[in-house]
């Protein structure tokens, strides 16, 4: 019965943990990435007023992609959350091949937006962005890893 229960546990948290991720994905960006993160880049890039307009359109082109491909990213777990509990070879596939594509179009992004940075502020700024967005891109997804069970953890309990 308690193995049960911990079972029962797991697809609960990752069903809610799904649910909650699609409801507050906006609040979690926001609080991270919203206001908040446009302050921290400015502060952190220190640009003068001539690099920080330069910049801005480079900046403003990036979040709009940064946010379409974090959706995406949150549409992967909520799929990943929907069907944990049945999770097949077929289903684990796409989820998988989804998650790599996503982590391959964020790399072009970071690549095309250093690009475009390089040209606008040059290429030590640019790589000081780059730097930032993919520190704050890892912590994100570290805390979300954190928050998900792995694969096999409901059977992990029911053996035990």
């Amino acid at each position: 019965m308690k193995k049960f229960l911990v079972a029962l546990v797991l697809v609960v948290s990752a069903s809610s943990f799904a649910q909650s991720l699609v409801k507050e994905d906006v609040e979690v960006i926001q609080r991270i990435y919203g206001r908040s993160k446009a302050e921290l880049v400015k502060q952190y890039m220190n640009l003068s007023d001539v690099q920080t307009a330069a910049f801005q359109k480079v900046y403003d082109g990036y979040e709009a992609e940064r946010k379409s491909l974090g959706q995406q990213r949150m549409q992967l777990l909520d799929d990943y959350a929907k069907n944990y509990a049945t999770l097949t070879d077929a289903k684990a596939d796409e989820l998988t091949k989804g998650a790599l594509k996503n982590d391959l179009a964020y790399e072009k992004l970071y690549s095309k937006t250093y690009s475009k940075a390089k040209k606008a502020i040059g290429a030590i700024n640019a790589a000081k962005f780059i730097q930032l967005e993919v520190y704050l891109q890892t912590a994100i997804r570290s805390e979300i890893q954190d928050s998900i069970p792995f694969i096999g953890e409901i059977e992990k309990t029911k053996v035990n």
